[in-house]
């Protein structure tokens, strides 16, 4: 099929060169010129392993980007990938989408046959049908539902896993908002479900598709915060946290997915989408306690590393490490990374702040211009007072004679990752 893609963000790059890996020819339509060129250069505009290979492969073949929205009157469907951002009560910013939509929408006023437009950007329910499809059917001069279909498909990728996560998926979630529509749909994901050998194809409304997205992560991001509550308890008994929720992930009703307790979660996503569906819920006149108490335990996870440290080290005037900058492993992303409200505070109180990772250090110094960085997490260690782990990198892991260079080995873990060894003050966060 023909398919195109407004937006080349993280998600709209990633699907775009997942759709054509399966078959399809894709065009990514985007604003930004950079963008556009180095797509069709065959390059990433993003650090997603996989990613570049795909894009390589296929640009200038199945893939391809363009500024110009009328490339969308050549395709069968197109997929609405922008960004929508918090805003600071929590509520997801539409302007983006909106824009988008009104491009898109005087594109296809140009087109005689039927089209498919299809939310891929996380939204609030009722969103698509209540916001974008109006935008869309003004700007056209479509009939919704005879000249022009609706439909959602939420996205569960992981950064640092997106491509395998999109080609190998645990569910593929199509929600549309008439028969024809959601045929449409099933013709854009058939061959990726052959691929994939046959997931579950969950068809569903287009606004049951949108709060499925909100409850999935919501419900992981609770998971994590449990876990660490959970584990937070273990601490205070001196009882070893990882054994026991090991333990607990045996039974099937739990399993051992996002059990790994630490200092928290964060990234574009758990963040984002925690706090808007909570906005969203009180709205509505819901107050949603439980979802509230996963984001007040995973603000207190960095407190409580800083509060280890302070117990071994006096932050003012100290060398402290910071060891991953990127809020997981696997990607460069730092938004949200435990290790912001880290680095506030140390400096704050008059730390002197080394950081590194292995892929994230500029991005977080174009946020922190003004502490130290190393290149190597060798040389952060280097005749430091104290060491954070803040990302779980597997090299930290093979740290051991590094930490022997410090100037007081005292390492603070806030994932579980370095082994404790005599020689060096260890304390884990859990």
């Amino acid at each position: 099929m023909e398919i195109s893609i407004v937006g080349s963000g993280y998600v709209g790059t990633t699907i775009a060169a997942c759709f054509a890996e399966v078959g399809h020819d894709v065009v990514n339509v985007d604003i930004d010129e950079e963008i556009v060129e180095t797509i069709n250069d065959g390059r990433a505009p993003i650090h997603e392993p996989g990613l570049d290979e795909l894009v390589v492969e296929h640009a200038g073949d199945r893939l391809r980007a363009t500024t110009d929205y009328g490339a969308v009157r050549d395709t069968d469907a197109t997929f609405l990938a922008l960004p929508t951002p918090s805003e600071a009560d929590g509520h997801i910013d539409l302007s983006i989408m909106e824009a988008g939509a009104r491009s898109l929408g005087a594109a296809l006023a140009e087109k005689d046959d039927y089209h498919v437009v299809v939310t891929k950007s996380t939204v609030v329910p009722t969103t698509t049908e209540e916001v974008i499809a109006p935008i869309l059917a003004e700007e056209s001069g479509k009939v919704l539902g005879q000249d022009l279909g609706i439909g959602m498909n939420p996205e569960f990728l992981r950064e640092g896993s997106a491509v395998s996560d999109f080609l190998d998926p645990d569910k593929i979630v199509l929600g549309a908002e008439s028969d024809r529509a959601k045929a449409t749909l099933r013709g854009v994901f058939e061959p990726l479900a052959e691929r994939a050998g046959e997931p579950p194809i969950v068809e569903t409304g287009v606004a049951e598709a949108e709060m499925i997205k909100y409850a999935n992560n919501g419900f992981l991001a609770a998971k994590i915060s449990l876990a660490n509550d959970l584990a937070n308890i273990c601490k205070e008994y001196g009882i070893d946290s990882e054994e026991v929720l090991e333990a607990i992930g045996l039974d099937h009703r739990i399993g051992a997915a996002f059990l790994g307790a630490g200092v928290g979660w964060g990234g574009s996503c758990f963040p984002k989408d925690v706090a808007a569906i909570i906005a969203a819920a009180r709205d509505v006149g819901y107050e949603p306690a439980m979802l509230q108490a996963a984001v007040e335990v995973n603000d207190r996870q960095p407190v409580r590393l800083l509060e280890l440290l302070r117990g071994h080290v006096d932050p003012d005037g100290a060398r402290v490490a910071v060891l991953g900058l990127a809020f997981k492993p696997g990607t460069d992303d730092i938004r949200n990374s435990r290790a912001l409200p880290l680095v506030d505070a140390l400096v704050d109180a008059g730390a002197d702040v080394v950081g590194y990772d292995p892929v994230a250090t500029e991005n977080f110094r174009e946020r922190y211009p003004d502490i130290d960085y190393a290149e190597t997490a060798e040389a952060a260690l280097d005749d430091a007072d104290a060491a954070l782990v803040v990302t779980d990198w597997p090299e930290f892991a093979d740290l051991d004679e590094a930490f022997d260079a410090m100037a007081t080995p005292i390492v603070v873990d806030g994932r579980r990752i370095v082994t404790r060894r005599e020689g060096i003050v260890y304390e884990s966060l859990v």
